[in-house]
């Protein structure tokens, strides 16, 4: 069966100020459709030789006439272009598995399609379009490199129709903030903003870039990004909704060695990634692995997913001591968590022997050792350390070999600040090395990791987030966090694990006061995803949580089958059910500051009792009560509060 349709000749007019130039010509107009026929993707040559793209989903526009090529140092495959060849359309699946995200067991069924360029020179541009029920992917193939070739420019670009709305993050202007550490993904989103708003310092937006058109909604990203390739942002400036693709700024990579996509022989770019639907489209969708890179073939047995105590969240750096950590070891273990993280100077305060003698008494307890290491070579002034560690791969096997002769079972590298090809190569190369010696891996300080939780699955998560440390160190972040935790399973959250480090269920042990409910931080520990949850609660704080909510969390699950979207709002409340083995738990929270009055339709789970869980009679306090699903389940959130649901 074919799914690609010919048109024939339309006369078509695109503004030139829109779209980056255009034109309005006669142009041969094709169509490919999804699966399940309900998206549509046109695409063409215009009279200049420019290679077009739009998005349809039930006839109502999503992402009007776009461009597609890339610039070359010595070569323009973005105009002049001519269509050589096109191929069939083929419909392709695939099923894979992945313990670190929204569903264990994934299908993915798109219509593939090809389309081959070249230029008057007769250099060569192939675009893969992957058409599914939940959106569009497309890459770029180059495959005529057979010399050092570097991409200068990316000319793709999204159209957003002029009415849509925008939640958006920036990107943090390179080597500013703390020790010169940014571009980290650590900005608070921009909430429902007007498409074409410029990005005030000039670095850009991230992604996942969240848009809503009409009733439909749109999140952009990326996905199998490698090291020939950048990672790449969209523009600061979108004039009339025309978001380009951008290059990091060239202070984003280590030392000399590259920040533009580059390569000797033929390469492909990263996955364009535009999910579209529902909210429950974007909630439940995993486009963003669906096209990643399959698992590399590597012995998985030491990859177990879990939960982690974590010492520095709540005392900070004074407290990375023997007796200190072998505390949150006892902590882990009382909980039946599997991990305990040691964080910054662990080497200096601890020392590798009485590290070594620590994994030994977490191993009594069924625990496992996690490390902290600092990334960094001279492209950033952070002190901490072990410094200096994992620059090389003769540092980094000497270092892992010792690390597992330890029996340490994981790592966690800090500040890399960059998003260069040259930065890019070395989270992968940490990840190649550290699979070898059977350690778990977690990014802080980090790039958005774009689907490598399912080529690497020994990255159980990463950061890329305004995570609870930052609440720690200031009032404004704790104002903000309700807001901004309703944000993240529609963005940052949506397809990569994400270490957010939850649920501070007591209080915070500076002098920020949180502005959340219990109920609201107990809500988190299933509404976000990560491989490894590093939990922000203290042994002392937990003496003060009920017994039966310390004993849920005991027996909490440390991955999910599978998702279902509930309720929601960017920004404003969230409402998701996860499942796993024979319990389906549903968490909400409210990101507003006045009360809602919900009702939910869990009609799936039909007729089945369940417990709730939500605030008590302060927001401090717990209360469970039994409740039965239905197609109208009410529900009441307090301001910031939330709630979770065990059936």
């Amino acid at each position: 069966m074919k799914y690609l349709f010919k048109i024939g000749k339309l006369l078509v007019c695109f503004l030139p100020i829109l779209i980056g130039g255009l034109s309005c010509k006669t142009t041969s107009i094709q169509k490919l459709e999804s699966p399940d026929g309900s998206i549509a993707l046109y695409y063409g040559v215009d009279n200049a030789g420019q290679a077009w793209y739009r998005l349809t989903q039930k006839d109502t526009t999503v992402l009007d006439s776009s461009l597609l090529g890339v610039i070359f140092e010595d070569a323009n495959l973005a105009e002049d272009l001519e269509l050589i060849s096109e191929s069939s359309s083929e419909r392709i699946t695939d099923d894979y598995e992945t313990l670190n995200a929204k569903r264990q067991h994934n299908h993915y069924e798109a219509n593939k399609l090809i389309l081959k360029f070249q230029n008057p020179e007769g250099r060569k541009l192939d675009v893969i379009f992957h058409l599914s029920n939940d959106g569009l992917a497309f890459r770029y193939f180059f495959p005529d490199i057979d010399k050092q070739a570097t991409i200068t420019k990316e000319v793709t670009t999204y159209r957003l129709p002029n009415d849509s709305k925008a939640w958006l993050q920036p990107a943090a202007v390179a080597k500013s903030g703390w020790e010169h550490t940014n571009p980290s993904y650590e900005e608070h989103y921009q909430q429902e903003i007007p498409v074409g708003t410029t990005e005030s310092t000039g670095t850009g937006w991230v992604y996942p870039a969240l848009f809503k058109t009409g009733d439909r909604w749109l999140l952009i990203t990326e996905a199998a990004l490698d090291s020939q390739y950048c990672a790449t942002r969209l523009s600061a400036q979108s004039p009339g909704g025309v978001y380009h693709i951008a290059f990091p700024d060239p202070k984003e990579e280590i030392e000399t060695s590259g920040i533009l996509p580059r390569s000797n022989t033929p390469f492909y770019s990263p996955w364009r990634v535009i999910t579209v639907g529902n909210l429950a489209t974007i909630a439940e969708s995993t486009l963003g692995t669906d096209v990643a890179a399959p698992a590399k073939k590597v012995d998985q047995s030491f990859i177990k997913p879990g939960k982690a105590s974590w010492s520095w969240i709540n005392s900070k750096d004074d407290f990375i001591t023997y007796d200190e950590q072998k505390k949150y070891i006892d902590f882990a273990a009382d909980m039946h968590w599997q991990y305990c993280l040691i964080d910054v100077n662990w080497d200096e305060k601890i020392g590798y022997e009485k590290i070594a003698e620590l994994a030994k008494y977490a191993e009594q307890k069924k625990v496992g050792i996690i490390l902290w290491y600092n990334s960094a070579g001279n492209w950033n002034t952070v002190k901490y350390t072990p410094k200096n560690k994992l620059l090389t791969k003769e540092d980094r096997v000497k270092e892992f070999e010792k690390l597992k002769q330890m029996g340490i079972k994981g790592i966690k590298v800090d500040f890399f600040g960059g998003d260069g090809r040259s930065v890019i190569k070395y989270y992968q190369d940490i990840l190649d090395d550290a699979a070898d010696y059977h350690l778990l891996v977690n990014f802080h300080g980090a790039t958005l990791p774009r689907g490598w939780s399912r080529t690497y699955p020994q990255l159980m998560t990463a950061e890329a987030v305004r995570g609870f440390e930052m609440i720690t160190f200031g009032q404004e972040d704790a104002n903000k966090e309700a807001t901004h935790a309703a944000m993240l399973p529609f963005t940052r959250n949506a397809f990569d694990p994400m270490d957010f480090t939850p649920m501070n269920l007591h209080k915070i042990q500076t002098n920020v006061k949180r502005k959340t409910t219990a109920a609201f931080e107990l809500a988190t520990s299933v509404l976000f995803l990560s491989g490894i949850q590093h939990y922000a609660e203290s042994p002392e704080g937990m003496k003060h949580v009920p017994s039966d909510v310390q004993d849920f969390l005991r027996t909490l699950p440390n991955y999910w089958e599978d998702v279902k979207f509930i309720d929601g709002y960017p920004g404003k409340f969230n409402v998701i059910a996860r499942k796993s083995g024979a319990h389906w738990y549903v968490a909400g929270i409210n990101g507003e500051e006045t009360e809602k009055k919900l009702q939910l339709d869990l009609s799936f789970l039909e007729g089945k009792e369940g417990e709730l869980i939500t605030e008590g009679n302060d927001t401090a306090a717990f209360r469970r009560e039994t409740i039965r699903a239905s197609n109208k389940v009410p529900i009441s959130l307090q301001n910031k509060g939330g709630f979770i649901m065990i059936f």
